[in-house]
C-alpha cells in the first residue's frame, strides 16, 4: 500500500470544509421524496397527506410518495420519520394524535417537540355532537338531549380510546351532569354504524367522517366542538362554548407536515416554501372545504408553537379526565 506524503497529510485538514460545501450543494430533492402517513390509506389523514403531496410536487420538481404505515394509533410510521436521516427525503404528515397518543399511552418513544422540524399546519376539522335514531327526532338541539337524557343510562361513542371524541363525552357527562358509559371503536365507521343502528345514543365525530350523513339527515349535530367559532357547513349548529361549556372543549386538531430534526435549513426552507404554495391552491382549499375541513395554513414557527400550546392543553386534559392507559 502506497504511503501518503507529509504534503498530503497536511493538505487533508483544508479538503474538509470543500467537502462539506459539496455536500451542502447537493440538489435537493436527490431522489424520491417519502411522506410517511402513519394511518391506513383511505381514511380523513390520508386524503389530507395526498392533497398536499399533490400540491406540493410541482414545486419540489421532484417525485413525492405518499407511504401509508399504521399501526400502534400512529407510534410506527410516526417513530420511523424521528429516527430517519433529516436529509429531507423522509417526511411525516399526520395529525393531532401525534401529541395526543403519547400522553395517553404513558409512551414517548419520540418526543413531538424536539424530534421534529414543523413544516407547515394544513388544516383542523371540527367534531360535531351527533345523535342518531335512537333519541326522539324532536331533540334538535344540545339543550334538549340534556333534557331527554337525565336519569338514563346513556351510551356515549368515542372513535379511538384517548382521543378528542372521548375526551370530550367524557366532559360533555361531567359537565352536564350526566349518567354515561364510554364506548371506543375503531375508527369513526364503525362508530357511524352503531349510531345510525340505534346500539348508541351519541358522540363526538369528525366533521370530515360524519359530515355526509349530517347533511343527509341520517344523524343529528347538535353542537360543534374543537372549534371557537361556528363551522361554514353548519352555520346554524353553536359551538360548546357559546353553550357555556368549559374552554376544553375549544382544544382544536391540527393536520400538517414535520420533518426529522436535525434536517438543514435551506431543506426545510424548500420544503416550508412548496407547502405554502400548495396549502393556499384555490383547488385544495376547496376539496378541503368539500370534506368539511376547515383550511389554515400556518408557517413552521406557527405551527411549531401551536404543537407546544397543543401539548401543553392535552397534557392538562388527559390530567384532569384521568384519561392516561398504559400501553
Amino acid at each position: 500500500m502506497a504511503h501518503l506524503s507529509r504534503r498530503a497529510i497536511l493538505a487533508a485538514p483544508l479538503l474538509l470544509p470543500l467537502a462539506a460545501q459539496a455536500q451542502t450543494q447537493t440538489p435537493y430533492p436527490s431522489r424520491p421524496v417519502r411522506v410517511i402517513v402513519p394511518y391506513p390509506a383511505g381514511g380523513g389523514t390520508d386524503t389530507w397527506g395526498r392533497l398536499a403531496v399533490e400540491g406540493m410536487q410541482p414545486e419540489l420538481g421532484g417525485t413525492v410518495i405518499v407511504d401509508n404505515r399504521g399501526g400502534g394509533n400512529g407510534i410506527i410510521g410516526t417513530e420511523a420519520v424521528a429516527k430517519a436521516e433529516p436529509d429531507g427525503h423522509q417526511l411525516l404528515f399526520t395529525i393531532t394524535s401525534h401529541i395526543q397518543v403519547p400522553v395517553v399511552m404513558r409512551r414517548f418513544t419520540y418526543d413531538p417537540i424536539k424530534d421534529f422540524a414543523p413544516i407547515g399546519r394544513l388544516s383542523y376539522t371540527a367534531l360535531a355532537f351527533c345523535v342518531g335514531p335512537k333519541v326522539p327526532a324532536e331533540v334538535t338541539t344540545l339543550q334538549q338531549f340534556i333534557e331527554w337524557a337525565k336519569g338514563k343510562d346513556l351510551s356515549l361513542g368515542n372513535y379511538a380510546a384517548g382521543s378528542h371524541g372521548h375526551a370530550f363525552a367524557v366532559l360533555l357527562a361531567r359537565e352536564a351532569k350526566l349518567k354515561s358509559v364510554n364506548i371506543a371503536y375503531r375508527g369513526e365507521s364503525p362508530m357511524l354504524q352503531d349510531m345510525l343502528g340505534g346500539s348508541i345514543d351519541g358522540g363526538f365525530h369528525s366533521m370530515a367522517a360524519a359530515g355526509a350523513m349530517v347533511r343527509d339527515g341520517k344523524v343529528r349535530a347538535l353542537a360543534v366542538a374543537a372549534t371557537r367559532q361556528r363551522i361554514a357547513s353548519l352555520p346554524n349548529v353553536p359551538t360548546m362554548l357559546e353553550l357555556g361549556y368549559s374552554d376544553y372543549f375549544g382544544f382544536t386538531s391540527f393536520s400538517g407536515l414535520f420533518a426529522p430534526a436535525k434536517t438543514p435549513q435551506p431543506i426545510v426552507d424548500k420544503l416550508a416554501a412548496a407547502f405554502k404554495v400548495a396549502a393556499n391552491k384555490p383547488l385544495v382549499q376547496e376539496r378541503l372545504i368539500g370534506m368539511d375541513t376547515v383550511p389554515a395554513y400556518l408557517p413552521p414557527a406557527e405551527f411549531k408553537a401551536e404543537v407546544e400550546r397543543s401539548l401543553k392543553q392535552w397534557t392538562e386534559i388527559v390530567e384532569a379526565l384521568d384519561l392516561r392507559m398504559d400501553g
